[in-house]
């Protein structure tokens, strides 16, 4: 099997709110749109995030309704307290503080207009 692209998608009751989100704080551009469809990208990260509405016709019965929950959206970063400081000064509110983790994660997030986690990463060396 050769896989030639990567995209996560998720529901959302409000897709302009998610995009513009994704757009504005984490540079993300939009790649295609329609009534109730975005697919972002960017081009350093190799895949894209998709955002759908619920309720969206074209979806499975059984996956128009369900909105985008247990999901955390993590993207790696080199500098995650820069990100932190940064978000915080546009007026974003974080929702985990800037955490060190034992296994070398140091990592904050925050929640989009429809409540999707978006958890920036930086990979820290604990044996310092």
């Amino acid at each position: 099997m050769k896989l030639n692209a990567a995209a996560v998608s998720l529901n959302v009751a409000d897709v302009d709110a998610s995009v513009d989100f994704l757009t504005t704080h984490f540079g993300f551009g939009v790649e295609m749109s329609a009534d109730g469809f975005a697919s972002l990208t960017r081009a350093d990260l190799g895949m894209n995030v998709v955002y759908l509405r619920r309720g969206l016709s074209t979806l499975p019965a059984d996956q128009r309704d369900i909105h985008a929950s247990g999901v955390i959206l993590a993207f790696v970063v080199d500098d995650a307290a820069t990100e932190l400081a940064r978000l915080e000064a546009a007026g974003v509110t974080i929702t985990m503080p800037l955490t060190d983790e034992d296994w070398g994660e140091r990592a904050f997030q925050v929640r989009d207009p429809n409540g999707v986690i978006i958890e920036l990463v930086e990979w820290i060396d604990q044996a310092k």
